[in-house]
This record gives structure tokens, sequence and C-alpha cells, in this order.
């Protein structure tokens, strides 16, 4: 059974600043997640990874991505307090969730084409544990506004690594 938590808003892209700015695209982006994974999820790591249509979502779900690609393979984002890295982690605060509330999230995606967007459940602390993942193919970001992406439901997994991703 899914639950709706993190409805309409979690927004992927900022308009870049100044003329200096590489270009990046920004989408609503909506999320469901299974009660499962809703009663332990602690952050949510947000991941693109490049030459998505070559990639199985459906392999990439199992486990953590971290263990599935090279450093290289996923872009570098950046969130709206300028924190950059390959993944952006997020806190979650499933009372505001679980009473109807959003998630809104904001990562600068570099313009480009042929991307897999990857949201990891965690839990934190001295060793992060890995929930499940949804993985979403994104044909083409383009500079400002683009097409919501619904995102696949994140379903319960789990798994025996370390979802971390070093910056």
């Amino acid at each position: 059974m899914s639950l709706r938590l993190l409805s309409p808003l979690l927004l992927l892209g900022l308009g870049a600043c100044g003329p200096d700015a590489e270009p990046v695209g920004r989408f609503p982006l909506a999320l469901t997640l299974e009660r499962a994974v809703a009663n332990d999820v602690q952050a949510l790591q947000v991941a693109v990874v490049t030459r998505g249509s070559s990639r199985s979502c459906i392999e990439i779900e199992r486990t953590c991505l971290g263990t599935q690609v090279r450093r290289d393979d996923l872009v570098v984002l950046k969130d709206a307090q300028g924190r950059e890295g390959r993944a952006l982690r997020f806190p979650v605060d499933l009372a505001t969730l679980q009473s109807g509330g959003s998630l809104e999230l904001a990562v600068e995606v570099p313009v480009g084409r042929d991307y897999a967007l990857v949201i990891e459940a965690i839990t934190t602390g001295a060793t992060p544990g890995f929930l499940g993942s949804s993985c979403n193919y994104l044909r083409e970001v383009n500079a400002g506004d683009n097409p919501p992406v619904i995102a696949a439901p994140l379903t319960l997994t789990g798994g025996d690594c370390n979802p971390s991703i070093a910056p």
C-alpha cells in the first residue's frame, strides 16, 4: 500500500545566476513511498546518472546506487544552500509528511540528455542504511522549467550496503 507522502513538490533545479553559471534545469517531482519504507526513512539521497537509457532501473532499484556506478557517471548537483555533490541528502520529517505536509527540495541539475534520476530512501547514523529507491529516466533536462516528473514509487527492497556516495 502506497502513501502519497512526498506530493507535489520535490523541486529539482533552480535557474542559474550570473553569466558564467552553467545552465541548469528545474522541474517538479512527485514521489510515493510504501508504508513500510515511510516508517523508517530518515533521509532521501538524490543522484543523477549519465547514460540513463543504457541502464536498467529495475537493477538500480535493487541495491545502493554507489555500488553499481562509477563516481564519474554521476553529475554534480547543487542544492539551495550551495552544497555540491554527486549525491545530495535531504532529511525527511515523517510527522509532517504523514500529516499531509510536503517536502520541498531544490537541486540544480546540469542541462543535458539521457539521464537517470535516482532517489534513495536511507537511514542515517554512523553507518547509513539503504531502504529502497526510485529510478526514473530523464530523456532531456532543458534550461529553465521542464515538464513535471512523476517518480516511480519508492518501494522497500532493503540491502546490505552503505548508500554513501563521495562528493
